[in-house]
This record gives C-alpha cells, structure tokens and sequence, in this order.
C-alpha cells in the first residue's frame, strides 16, 4: 500500500525542540457504525519506509490486542520486496484481507506537513549589588558589572505533522471511522508510535469500535 506523501516523520525523528506532542484533533464517525464493533483488524501505515512501517503497525498491533482484538500487520501480510514488484493491487489486498476473515482495515497516512518559525526570546540575569566600593574605578566598576549578562534569543523551526487514520469495513469496503491526528516536534519515532498508538486505539474503543 504505496502513499503518495509517505510518513515522513521518520525521517525527522531527532529534531530538537520541545517535548514531543501528539493529540487527536478531530475524529468523525459513520451512522452506518453505531453498532459496530470488530474483532480481526488489519493495520496499515502507508508509507514506503520499511522501519516506520514495522514500528507503527507494530504499535497498533499492540494497542488492540490488549483489548482482545486479533490484530495483524500489513507488512506480514504484504512484505515491502512484494509491494515494490508491483502485482500488489487494492483487489489483491482486499482478496486477501477477506481470505483471512479480517472485520475491518485501520489506515495511517501522513496528510501534511507544516514548518514554523518563531523567536525564542533571551532572558536576562542580575546579580544583585551587595557593596559599593566598586564604583571607585573602571577596573572594578567593568569586573562588578560583567555578571548582568544579555542571553540573546534566537529563531526556530518547529515541525507539526498532520496524519489521518480510517477504518473500513472489510466487506462493504466503506469508511466508517476518520480521525486526524497532530504531531508536534515528534522527538523520535519509537515513542511518537508508542503514544499515537495508544491515543488512536483509546479513541477507537470509546467510539465503540473495539471492545
């Protein structure tokens, strides 16, 4: 399953900044699933990177079990060196799925990136004048003086990425759960996975989708 964006997060898994932040920002629900719940899941980040792909799936794959959904893979399923080849179609995929009895497909896509600039103002330190022979020369004035430092600010650039993630009916193929995800400054992908994970399959199971 070949995304046109790909989840390039990864690729900045090391940027500096503040602690990473991952929330749901918005998530919309099918009338057609007010009564659905799903026990085999099939997991797929759509991504070409082999590393991002294991480590989300893998997450996600987690996520559900623990709530006792029988959860697969995609990358066990449909290995990157078959997704390459280019035989690999959405019917194949869908023949499959079905083949193995799977209620449901979860999808992740990265959708957009966005860079921001912002100043980082300096701060400023005193030391405090605890006596007053200094002000009799220059010497000791500039020596007393010198701790009241300026620390300059400087500009940054923050990275917010933007993912979606839908689940579909296997059978009708028809998309019955949405959510956008946002990421900001994503520290690494181990634990941007780990907790977008977490986050997605808890929203899942409040919208009564998992058990």
């Amino acid at each position: 399953m070949k995304s046109r964006v790909g989840l390039l997060f990864v690729l900045a898994a090391l940027v500096g900044g503040c602690a990473p932040a991952t929330q749901i920002t918005g998530t919309w629900k099918s009338p057609e699933a007010t009564t659905t719940t799903f026990n085999r899941i099939i997991v797929a980040a759509l991504t070409d990177n082999a590393v991002a792909r294991q480590t989300i799936e893998a997450h996600l794959q987690t996520q559900l079990q623990q709530r006792g959904i029988t959860a697969t893979k995609s990358i066990d399923l449909f290995p990157p060196a078959l997704m390459r080849d280019g035989t690999t179609t959405g019917d194949a995929i869908l023949e499959k799925v079905k083949g193995d009895r799977h209620d449901a497909i979860l999808t992740v896509a990265l959708v957009n990136t966005e860079t921001e600039t912002r100043y980082v103002p300096g701060s400023t330190t005193y030391m405090p004048v605890t006596r007053f022979g200094w002000y009799g020369t220059f010497r000791g004035y500039y020596t007393y003086m010198r701790p009241m430092m300026l620390d300059p600010g400087y500009y940054r650039e923050d990275k917010v990425y933007f993912l979606e993630t839908n689940l579909y009916d296997a059978a009708s193929e028809r998309l019955l759960w949405s959510a956008q995800s946002e990421s900001y400054n994503p520290g690494g992908l181990q634990s941007f996975s780990e907790k977008f994970a977490e986050i997605t399959v808890q929203k899942m199971q409040q919208d009564n989708l998992v058990k």
